[in-house]
Formats: C-alpha cells, sequence, structure tokens
C-alpha cells in the first residue's frame, strides 16, 4: 500500500471515530442535584452463583455504595446514573472483530477466567456478564465530562486496565480507560492526559492502546512479579515503579510520592485518569503487596492532592480488588477524601 493510500486510510479511521464520539449519547447534562458519583445496580454481577468461581468479589460495587449510605455521606437519589456503552461506542476503540468474538461464551470465559460460562448460552452471557461491563464503561466514560465541569468524578465500577482495542483478560472485557480518553480528546478539548495506574497489576490495555500516543503519560506503579507479565506493553510506561511482593505501606507510600514529583517534572497533564485498584491490600491474594487499609487512604489522599493542587480535572475508577474487605476499604477512602475536603459528597 502507497503511503498516501495508507494516509488516507488513517484520516478515514479517524473521522469515522469522531463520528460516533459526537452521536453518543453517553455524555449527558447531568443536574447539579446529583454529585459526580456514578453507580448503576446494573453493575454487580450475579448469575446462579458461578461468578464466585472467580475471586474477583463481583458485587463490591453496590457494597461500596451501601457502606456510603450507611455512613451518611452518599443518597441513592444523588448519584448519576450511567448509560450503557452500545456497539458504536465500543467501536471508537475495540475492532469489529474483537466484538464479534465476544457472541463466543467460550472466548468471554477465557477472558474473565470463570470456565463454566463457557458452557452458558451467549444471550445469557451477554445480560449477566457483558451488559453490567458496558454499563460500567458508560460510567468511566461519563467521569471525564463530569470531571471536566467540576473539578473530579468517582466511577465506583471500571478501570478494566488489562484490555485493549483487540484483546481482553484479567476479568477486563472492554478498555474503558482508552475509550474514556478518546472521548474526552474529542469532546472535552483534552489534550494532555495522565494515566496514574496504582491497581497491583500492571495496566497492559492501555499501555498497548496508547503505545505510539504522546498525548498520553502512563505512570504504572505495580508488582512485576504477577498477572500479566506482559514484557512488551512494559516498553510503552512513561514512568514505571516497580512494587515487588511484601512491600509494606510507609515504603509503598515513599514511591508514591517520588513518582508524582517525577511523573511532574516530564508532564503536564489537563486532565488525570486514576486507576485506584485496592488489590494492593495487606492479604488480597492475587496482589502479594502488604499496604494496609489506612494506607490505601493516604494513597487516594496523595493522588487527589496532587491535582486538586494543580487544578486537573480528575477521575477515579476502582478496579481491582479480590478480598470482600475491599468495598468497606474503597469506602472508607471516600469518606476520607470527604473529610479532607478533595470531594464535596454534597448536592
Amino acid at each position: 500500500m502507497s503511503s498516501a493510500a495508507s494516509s488516507s486510510k488513517t484520516d478515514d479511521a479517524a473521522a469515522l471515530r469522531r463520528s460516533r464520539i459526537l452521536s453518543s449519547p453517553l455524555y449527558y447534562d447531568v443536574p447539579p442535584s446529583k454529585v459526580p458519583l456514578i453507580y448503576s445496580s446494573s453493575y454487580d454481577i450475579a448469575f446462579f452463583g458461578i461468578e464466585k468461581l472467580h475471586p474477583f468479589d463481583s458485587s463490591k460495587w453496590g457494597r461500596i455504595c451501601r457502606f456510603l449510605t450507611k455512613e451518611g455521606i452518599m443518597d441513592q437519589k444523588h448519584v448519576v446514573e450511567p448509560v450503557e456503552a452500545t456497539k458504536d461506542d465500543l467501536l471508537v476503540v475495540h475492532s469489529e472483530s474483537y466484538l464479534k468474538s465476544l457472541n463466543s461464551s467460550l472466548n468471554v470465559s477465557m477472558i474473565i477466567e470463570v470456565p463454566p460460562v463457557a458452557m452458558l448460552p451467549n444471550c445469557l452471557v451477554q445480560k449477566k456478564v457483558l451488559h453490567p461491563f458496558r454499563k460500567q464503561v458508560g460510567g468511566t466514560i461519563l467521569a471525564a465530562k463530569l470531571a471536566k465541569e467540576r473539578g473530579w468524578a468517582i466511577n465506583v465500577g471500571g478501570g478494566f486496565h488489562h484490555c485493549s482495542s483487540e484483546k481482553g483478560g484479567g476479568f477486563c472485557v472492554y478498555a474503558d480507560i482508552s475509550l474514556c480518553i478518546h472521548f474526552a480528546f474529542v469532546r472535552l478539548n483534552i489534550s494532555r492526559v495522565m494515566i496514574i495506574d496504582l491497581d497491583a497489576h500492571q495496566g497492559n490495555g492501555h499501555e498497548m492502546d496508547f503505545s505510539d500516543d504522546r498525548r498520553v503519560f502512563i505512570l504504572d506503579m505495580y508488582n512485576p512479579g504477577i498477572y500479566p507479565l506482559d514484557f512488551e506493553a512494559r516498553r510503552y510506561i512513561d514512568l514505571r515503579v516497580e512494587v515487588k511482593s511484601g512491600t509494606a505501606t510507609d515504603e509503598y507510600l515513599t514511591k508514591l510520592d517520588h513518582a508524582l514529583e517525577v511523573a511532574e517534572k516530564r508532564f503536564d497533564p489537563d486532565f488525570i485518569v486514576y486507576n485506584a485498584g485496592t488489590d494492593i491490600l495487606d492479604g488480597d491474594p492475587l496482589g502479594r503487596l502488604k499496604i494496609s487499609p489506612d494506607g490505601i487512604a493516604s494513597r487516594d489522599e496523595k493522588v487527589f492532592r496532587f491535582a486538586r493542587e494543580r487544578s486537573i480535572p480528575l477521575i477515579m475508577l476502582t478496579s481491582g480488588g479480590y478480598m470482600k474487605s475491599s468495598a468497606k476499604v474503597i469506602a472508607d477512602s471516600i469518606v476520607n477524601l470527604s473529610n479532607k475536603s478533595l470531594i464535596d459528597m454534597k448536592s
């Protein structure tokens, strides 16, 4: 193919992507009576108990909100309900062939790592598994608009950082982070995005998607000895901070402080995507780190303060976390952010 033909094909693809973004219903005007906390009861995944075969707590999103309600800082009527991402929305990043592959229950079972799902009719898999994920994708995309308007937003779900345009894995079916950023580029006049990925696992999905995009700077702080061991994707991390198994709270927070200082010197973002996985929690069987619940609250506070002091809009995604205690830890951290006036939960 000639360079001219290749350039024309690239331009056509960019134009189609832009058209899909501009015609999407995922961005809508949220009234001031709502706080920029995004959640739907559709987020939680439950089908005949099969979901319990994966260590991920697929009901944690609803439990986070129940804890916040119990603490008295959240009223369900003030929470933002997202719109489910459609096929056209997903095609902004994903290929037709990848989305078609999800019509196979076997393929979905491998991505979410629950083998019995392969035996279920795909219509049931779409309803019980993929619909909740698509709803969370809508939440992540909408979060960017809310953050631009109000300074911050939290999607109680999302953070599927192992999924790229052509490949899912690690319980991540759709590339919500990549989708969110592309929507922000087109709709929000944003041009420089920093991803701060503090999940215990490497964010290989968004790293592959933005491998040659200088508009995106990736700070990834992860345990290098666990899944996904994606050495190709590691080449595309702009600031890589490795925290080995057994790392405790004080050492972790010191490394984070230094990483944020270095990141600020290297890149000047006008938007931050914060992937706030709680699989760094002490006792998490997959993260293998030893960070205390108070340490997670301090970590989140540091990131929000970093954004607030520089007037950079920020979205937070809850991402990984493989213990039942994660939901309470996330809720407590959000309460701490509110108490420190880093977020305002009042409508």
